[in-house]
């Protein structure tokens, strides 16, 4: 918008700041405010190019013709304006002494200021005009860039890539083109005027540009909100790539102004390199290039699998050194069984989880592939139809990433073999070549010893964790009840550990008993014998899958759960017993104060805590019967009296930061809006600014402050910045 009045010699300004008002575009109060102006070079303007072009400031009209808010001014419809500065004159008796003139004196001094008034004049005309073309230089380059932006917003809210696929910048803007020139077809001036003088209207590198600064809006928009809101946790997911490189997915949890849980997608993370120097790298955007306060993160959750653990684990290691608040856990969004299988890098483990993966893309492909496996199983139990109906049920949902996936696993192992086998047969030509390829692919998988024998160590180890894990991610009450049953669980793990010969014959027995009914042979990986040169039958399995996967996997589970659960997060889940239905459940005693001060450092105030908490339980314990109470932390925090204890509140608020969590209230939509894009985009159209757009278009594109941040990062753009243009 322009920042100058058009009325000649205004004062207002830097030191006078005023409202500035568009020309009217109705032509005849138009050409009133031209004529109260007294520009004669505005005379034989249309109203669009005035309104477009000029501004009166608030300074010319009645202040009851001004409606101010705390955020802007408004004109009121049919004003006029009506104060305008007028040469004072000298006041009798207080003028300068004259000279007394002769006719000849005063014909000489009449010429001069005559000749003085001509140039002054003329230097004034000069100045006004040159001040407006700066102005229409200006305006026009701002219209311009908010063609650009919107345009790119529109294909980044639609999915659409702007460059092609990808974001090979090499393979022109054809999508991105296409769309300016619709514009310039239905009468956008300023990008038909742009294209006529230089036969493009955006080139290639500036394209970059543009895509570079909305990365940069969006992080500071998703940054001004996690600053507005307080504490925050960071998340991350599985690498994706994307034309030929890996990155990172970063999410931020945080809990909003309306006491909601909220997660929102942040962008991508170049992960190139290895240890330290990946962790410094990944922090260095985080915090220089995003704007991140990481005084402030309260938690972090990383979902990844083995092939990258270790260089994640170097990342949360480094992060939990710098800021020892970001306590490591579990994510809400992952089932802690598959968490904690998913990180483990035996080669038996992986084989299990990509197979199961592709079991999972394969049958929920075609309806009638998942037909197949119900039938599947109704011959492998013919008499007992309870169980065949309810592994049925179980297979039309994402078992795979149930805590229980791998006990389903064994259960329906013979008949999915069965199935896919049928399937690659292909006997009656009902399969594609593609669905018979992926067929063979994973019976080969299913025939495999290795895998059978690690799906069953697992099958076995993860029915100690089972319930543990679907209670810390279940409802209040559950989860203040896995905070305190975390002890007993590692007894358990340890009990194993100990005895762990004993454990591993049995799971042995199991496993070859399963492979024989199958008709597979039990043997030891082919890879493990050519890497130590060894001749079948060197090494017997049963001592080889005890040494390579049954003890390093009990080992792994005792090391994770004892780093995503530390002390200081079993006490934050403790808190739970904050919420009114866990305080009704127990209310013989009270919330524990020593878990509550954990959070002593981020609460209102500290001294006020013991007296607070006493009457917060004396409040929930004392309701009568019938009377409903909050059962979730989401509820607690929406009650209307909670404002009244501000410790408590604060403390629900940070409970409500934590990953580990399932979010309530639609707060996961950024995560699944996520999970849509990977799977349902083909590798070749993935961009990861895209993505960044795509995934935040409810955060609401100001085109005004995208244009002025342009601006502001390329300032010396040559047919954009003011100065060059005037050059």
């Amino acid at each position: 918008m322009q920042n100058h009045c058009a009325v000649q010699n205004c004062s207002s300004g830097k030191s006078d700041p005023q409202p500035l008002f568009r020309f009217p575009l109705d032509p005849e109060r138009s050409q009133k405010w031209v004529e109260k102006c007294q520009r004669e070079d505005l005379t034989g303007k249309s109203p669009d190019q005035l309104n477009r072009y000029y501004r009166l400031c608030g300074k010319h009209f009645e202040a009851s013709l001004i409606e101010k808010d705390s955020q802007s001014a408004v004109l009121k419809d049919n004003s006029i304006p009506t104060i305008f500065d007028v040469p004072s004159q000298p006041k009798n008796g207080q003028g300068k002494r004259t000279k007394v003139m002769t006719p000849e004196d005063e014909t000489v001094s009449k010429g001069r200021k005559k000749m003085k008034k001509t140039q002054t004049e003329e230097t004034k005309a000069e100045e006004t005009k040159e001040d407006v073309q700066v102005v229409l230089v200006e305006d026009e380059c701002k219209d311009y860039l908010k063609s650009l932006f919107e345009v790119l917003v529109l294909l980044g809210e639609q999915s659409i890539p702007p460059t092609g696929p990808g974001d090979n910048k090499q393979e022109g803007s054809s999508n991105f083109q296409a769309l300016l020139e619709y514009r310039m077809n239905c009468g956008d001036e300023t990008l038909k005027k742009r294209y006529d003088e230089s036969k493009e209207c955006c080139s290639s590198d500036q394209l970059n540009q543009l895509i570079e600064v909305c990365e940069k809006y969006i992080h500071s928009k998703l940054v001004e909100k996690v600053k507005l809101n307080g504490f925050f946790s960071l998340l991350t997911d599985d690498l994706v790539q994307i034309s030929g490189e890996w990155f990172l997915p970063v999410f931020l949890r945080y809990v909003d102004q309306s006491n909601c849980q909220k997660e929102k997608f942040a962008g991508f993370l170049p992960f190139e390199g290895d240890g330290d120097a990946l962790a410094e790298k990944l922090l260095s955007e985080l915090t220089d290039k995003w704007g991140l306060d990481m005084e402030q993160c309260r938690g972090q959750a990383h979902s990844c699998s083995g092939t990258h653990f270790s260089k994640i684990k170097t990342f949360a290691a480094k992060l939990l050194e710098k800021y020892p608040t970001a306590l490591p856990s579990l994510r809400s969004t992952r089932t802690l069984n598959v968490s904690l299988a998913n990180s483990m890098t035996s080669s038996g483990v992986q084989l299990v989880m990509s197979t199961l993966k592709k079991v999972d893309a394969f049958f929920s492909q075609s309806s009638i592939l998942q037909l197949e496996l119900e039938h599947a199983i109704s011959i492998f139990y013919p008499d007992k139809e309870e169980k065949a109906k309810e592994l049925k049920d179980i297979c039309k949902t994402s078992w795979t990433e149930r805590n229980d996936a791998f006990e389903v696993a064994v259960e329906i192992l013979e008949a999915m073999l069965l199935c896919v086998d049928s399937v690659h047969d292909n006997e009656d030509m009902r399969w594609s070549d593609q669905v018979t390829n992926d067929a063979l692919e994973i019976s080969k998988a299913l025939a495999d010893f290795e895998f059978i024998m690690a799906l069953v160590v697992l099958k076995n180890i993860m029915r100690l964790t089972q319930a543990f894990g679907n209670n810390v991610q279940g409802k209040a009450s559950e989860a203040h009840f896995a905070a305190t049953s975390m002890k007993a669980v590692l007894h358990s793990l340890k009990e194993v550990s100990d005895n762990i010969d004993v454990y591993h014959e049995f799971w042995n027995d199991e496993a070859v008993n399963l492979a024989a009914a199958m008709e597979i042979p039990v043997k030891i990986p082919r890879s493990f014998l050519r890497k130590h040169q060894l001749e079948s039958g060197a090494v017997r399995p049963e001592s080889y899958y005890k040494e390579h996967l049954s003890v390093p996997v009990v080992n792994h589970i005792i090391k994770e759960l004892n780093e995503l659960f530390c002390e200081d997060h079993l006490k934050a889940l403790r808190c739970l017993s904050l919420v009114p239905a866990v305080i009704e459940q127990h209310k013989s005693t009270e919330p524990e104060e020593e878990c509550v001060q954990v959070f002593k450092n981020d609460i209102p105030n500290a001294g006020s805590l013991t007296a607070e908490l006493h009457c917060w339980w004396v409040k929930w314990s004392k309701k009568g019967k019938g009377e409903t109470v909050p059962a979730s932390l989401h509820e607690a925090l929406q009650l209307a009296d909670v404002k009244f204890f501000p410790n408590m509140l604060a403390i629900m608020r940070l409970i409500g930061v934590l990953p580990t969590l399932a979010l309530e209230d639609d707060g996961d939509m950024a995560y699944r809006h996520f999970q849509m894009y990977v799977e349902n985009t083909p590798d070749r159209f993935k961009s990861k600014s895209l993505a960044l757009l795509n995934m935040n278009c409810d955060l609401g594109f100001d085109l005004d402050s995208m244009v002025e941040l342009f601006l502001k990062t390329y300032p010396d753009r040559e047919g954009v910045s003011k100065v060059t243009v005037m050059e």
